[in-house]
């Protein structure tokens, strides 16, 4: 499928993001490859970019509930899920919740991040996938996959998942979970923070724009530094920008 543009990555919001770069740095083994003032960029093994936004009025997200919601969160995959969770803990995560399978913890900033069991994985840490808060996971999830060029490779009740590859031909996945009493952001308000968003890289802001509208996307902002910002049809922000 032929998308508006090719995912670039998720960057995700902090008060302090050098610490909690070095936070997943540390914990995930992932590389920090590009470091600014107000963003930085980690790399996982498997080559996917992840960065973290400086938000100096960061509202953090209180799990499960709706009223301060996730928005976004992450899905780890590591051999020794429980091991790694300790490793997490002494690192300065707090630890939410246990499933068969994997555990739920809050990084520094107040994320909650998945470690998933995944026998042979390590050491370091792949990213299965970046898991997004929908009304209509389904919904969204197809928005995503003509947005980005990738396909719908799984839909349920409790979300979906698309497949691609983003910028740079590296496989990635994106997740929407089922949130039938979802909360949006109200970007840029800090009180209803958007805790995470994707950069989506266009050959043309102009025409990238008029395609996002055209597929449910309403226009937010137009930074003078070159990227637009749209909220998709769930009211997440994400960034249209040019490559």
């Amino acid at each position: 499928m032929t998308g508006v543009g090719r995912l670039e990555m998720v960057a995700i919001d902090a008060p302090d993001n050098r610490k909690l770069a070095s936070f997943y740095a540390d914990l995930a083994g992932w590389q920090i490859f590009r470091a600014e003032p107000d963003w930085v960029v980690t790399r996982t093994p498997e080559g996917k970019e992840v960065a973290f936004q400086l938000a100096p009025d960061h509202v953090p997200p209180q799990w499960p509930g709706q009223e301060r919601p996730q928005q976004f969160h992450l899905d780890l995959l590591v051999d020794d899920h429980q091991a790694a969770a300790e490793r997490a803990v002494s690192l300065g995560a707090t630890r939410l919740a246990d499933g068969a399978t994997w555990v739920t913890l809050a990084d520094p900033a107040g994320h909650p991040f998945d470690l998933c069991q995944r026998d042979g994985v390590g050491p370091a840490m792949e990213l299965f996938a970046v898991t997004i808060d929908a009304p209509d996971a389904a919904g969204l999830a197809r928005f995503y996959a003509a947005l980005t060029g990738a396909e719908v490779t799984y839909e349920g009740p409790e979300g979906a998942m698309i497949s691609g590859v983003d910028y740079r031909d590296v496989p990635a996945s994106v997740m929407f979970q089922q949130v039938n009493e979802y909360t949006p952001p109200q970007w840029p308000d800090p009180a209803h923070p958007q805790q995470a968003h994707f950069d989506v890289r266009v050959d043309d802001l102009e025409a990238g724009e008029a395609k996002v509208v055209d597929l449910g996307a309403r226009r937010l902002h137009q930074a003078p530094e070159g990227w637009f910002v749209f909220a998709d049809p769930a009211g997440h922000p994400f960034c249209l920008t040019v490559g």
